[in-house]
């Protein structure tokens, strides 16, 4: 099936409905937040996410994932490779809190 979609199967195991996204290499997001609890899985490539007020960085590769919760500030450096993640949302206030899961680990 492959790792797209083992982590798929993983999401929806969880009641979550994921959708697939994919940038190219070295591609930016400027910080930004959202209104939603979002759940992210990286299923190819690499990214590594900026958290400003926290003065942190997340990075990602594949089967690892983050959960990001409503309002956190966050910006974006894709990797070498690209990447090619899932991502599910889930309603304001869901998410126990931020949090990085390795591969192994979820």
């Amino acid at each position: 099936m492959g790792e797209r979609g083992d982590l798929e199967t993983r999401l929806r195991a969880e009641g979550l409905d994921p959708g697939a996204w994919s940038n190219g290499p070295h591609d930016r997001y400027a910080a930004h937040e959202h209104g939603y609890d979002k759940v992210l899985a990286c299923a190819a490539g690499s990214i590594r996410f900026g958290l400003p007020q926290r003065g942190e960085t997340v990075d990602l590769a594949p089967g690892d994932r983050l959960d990001l919760p409503a309002g956190t500030a966050h910006d974006a450096l894709v990797g070498p490779a690209g990447v090619t993640c899932l991502e599910a949302h889930l309603p304001a206030g869901s998410l126990a809190g931020l949090r990085r899961v390795a591969a192994l680990d979820w």
